[in-house]
């Protein structure tokens, strides 16, 4: 994506259901779950590079002996950098007891990380804080082991300051107003609810409190606690936590919209973000990698029991379509066919802009990660010539006009492909000044002279094009040098038009050249009291509960074709004494659905929020827009 935007997070949890001797038996270590975990997380280094952080419990482990775990990182190698934490501390442990390194039960009790349940996290820092005080996992912690809490998710609240309230209602006097430390406070107080209420009826049955200790690790209801906490969540949710004594749950938002596959045998419970990070790391088939139900829960008690529970109704499913476009790893199997399609899908627009001249068109793509679309693209060009050569063959022969050479002529025709852009990534920008800094942005990439001809058009597809600025400060730059007819740069998502709030960076609406392209429209065409009307609709909400809130920044965008506002981008976008034409083609929401049918989360494109929360941080952005507030609307 040639306009950088983050994404929290990615999540991975292992559950060891063998005792670790028995992994020392078959796989020759006893740290066989440590390893599993630093590839699990590794793998989604993409979901996250902000901070990075594990954290182990050990189960039945004496008074007195440490069963919890954790290290954190916001280095800027955060994995590498706790997994060499946690490397040192066990070299350290082992050197001190040489001659017992087939002694689990002895590396068990006086080595950290060496747990049955471990969990995971990469973290994008979609608030500015990158600081280790915000990376995952999050402790609550209790000198009862029940109580101690451990939470850790890929997440985002609409609605953190009403669930706060909540809190401060319930007696808390919470820390923090983030989400993660309020849905801990909310999961904990409910949490420690269940475990007093246990005691005093293990109580009443004559036991002692030392021996409650067990009954309780073997009564709690986790379902029952996450149906209690989560009763007022407006968001998207794929969370994990895990309890001092060894339960363990993993809870989906009940529209899916952020992912979390599942993968489940006699040894292990594994959970991750992504279904090819399971894959690869366990060996393991596609068909074997199971997507947790939206509104379930996977719960696995200490005793190793694993049940799926239905904590909260399921809403329409609304998976994020962005991770089938561009955040997940595209060598997952349905991934990557949707993504060649999406690219296959835009070529009649293509055609339509190049007039269907082939054989004067250049196809690459920017950045790397266009790659698969860009395949589909080239694919559906293919097709399309086939078709003319077909009909241009069969022409010839009715006349009776074909020979070698003209068949040779009408076949050696083909899609003209070419990488004509190469990014430095040596390259890095150090200069404060504005000016010297776009000088530098520019040459972030470098091209390949002589692939391009004047007569040529040139087709470049990315990702998604959200705000524009790269495009605009460097590769719209880069690309003219080339010396085109015309340059088209295709999206192979629809236009960005509202914020999300479901744990994308992408808050202000300011900030996306769709919308500022509409604003600019509109005032051209005369249009600005729609502006303001929209601005007093969305101000007149302002207290509503965000159940009865409309969204009615639709309107802005209602005057214009999807193509009208793509011409105005192309018009924005393009730098002054650019002189090759630039035209900009988007994907239509129609053939995201066709190609994602199953992920038709399209907020961002559509406006259409799966959470009434939604609604009301859309109104609250455009507000903020309008009175000149640079600040996230939620």
């Amino acid at each position: 994506m040639s306009d950088a935007i983050k994404h929290e997070c990615g999540i991975a949890f292992i559950r060891l259901l063998k005792p670790l001797e028995y992994y020392k038996e078959k796989y020759g270590t006893a740290f066989y779950g440590v390893n599993k975990m630093y590839l699990m997380m590794e793998k989604q280094h993409n979901r996250g590079q902000d901070g990075a952080g594990y954290a182990s419990i050990k189960l039945d482990m004496d008074p007195g002996q440490r069963y919890i775990s954790r290290v954190r990182s916001a280095d800027p190698r955060p994995i590498q950098d706790i997994f060499e934490k946690i490397n040192t501390r066990i070299s350290k442990g082992l050197q001190e007891f040489p001659e017992k390194l087939n002694d689990i039960e002895v590396l068990k009790k006086n080595i950290p990380y060496l747990g049955e349940v471990m969990l995971g996290h990469v973290r994008y820092g979609t608030f500015g804080k990158n600081s280790i005080e915000s990376v995952h996992p999050f402790i609550r912690q209790n000198n009862w082991m029940h109580r101690n809490l451990i939470v850790a998710g890929n997440f985002n609240m609409t609605n953190v300051n009403e669930l706060f309230d909540n809190l401060i209602r319930l007696g808390q006097h919470p820390k923090e107003k983030a989400d993660t430390i309020t849905v801990m406070e909310k999961i904990g107080h409910f949490l420690d609810d269940a475990v007093a209420k246990l005691y005093k009826e293990i109580k009443k049955e004559g036991v002692s409190k030392y021996d409650a200790s067990p009954l309780i690790a073997e009564r709690i209801n986790v379902a029952k606690i996450l149906r209690k906490s989560t009763k007022n969540f407006d968001g998207g949710y794929a969370m994990v936590g895990m309890l001092g004594h060894g339960d363990a749950f993993v809870l989906r938002d009940p529209a899916g919209i952020r992912p979390a596959y599942y993968y489940q045998d006699d040894e292990v419970v594994v959970v991750a973000s992504e279904r090819p990070v399971i894959q690869t790391v366990f060996n393991v088939a596609y068909d074997k990698v199971e997507e947790l139900d939206p509104g379930k829960a996977i719960i696995v008690k200490k005793n190793g029991e694993v049940s799926f529970k239905k904590i909260l109704n399921p809403l329409e499913r609304k998976s994020c379509s962005f991770e089938r476009i561009y955040f997940s790893r595209g060598s997952d199997k349905e991934i990557y066919d949707e993504r060649k399609e999406l690219g296959g899908l835009l070529f009649p627009q293509i055609s339509k802009l190049i007039n269907e001249d082939i054989e004067n068109t250049v196809f690459s793509y920017i950045p790397n990660t266009a790659e698969t679309s860009y395949l589909g693209m080239i694919r559906e060009a293919q097709n399309f010539l086939n078709r003319k050569k077909e009909q241009q063959i069969l022409e010839l022969s009715r006349k009776q006009d074909l020979d070698s050479d003209s068949l040779h002529k009408i076949l050696s025709i083909r899609p003209r492909i070419e990488k004509v852009a190469i990014k430095d990534a040596k390259l890095r920008t150090f200069i404060a000044d504005d000016s010297s800094r776009d000088d530098l942005v520019a040459h972030v990439y470098d091209i390949t002279y002589g692939a391009v001809r004047k007569e040529d058009n040139l087709v470049i597809i990315d990702d998604s094009i959200v705000r524009g600025t790269t495009l605009k400060k460097s590769i719209l730059h880069m690309l003219d040098r080339l010396h085109p007819k015309q340059i088209i740069v295709v999206s192979s998502a629809p236009q960005i038009r509202y914020p999300d709030c479901y744990g994308i960076d992408m808050a202000k609406l300011e900030d996306f050249i769709a919308f500022r392209a509409a604003i600019a429209l509109l005032k051209e065409n005369n249009q600005q009291e729609l502006i303001d009307k929209v601005y007093h609709k969305c101000k007149s909400q302002e207290d509503f509960p965000k159940e009865e809130v409309v969204n009615f920044v639709k309107e802005i965008y209602a005057p214009f074709e999807q193509e009208t506002i793509s011409i105005k981008i192309a018009e924005l976008l393009s730098p002054e004494k650019m002189k090759s034409k630039v035209k900009i083609i988007y994907q239509t929401v129609e053939n995201l659905h066709i190609a994602c049918p199953e992920h038709k989360g399209d907020w961002y494109f559509t406006g259409n929020y799966p959470t009434p929360g939604g609604n009301k941080v859309i109104n609250r952005a455009f507000i903020n827009y309008y009175e000149g507030r640079n600040e996230r609307a939620y």
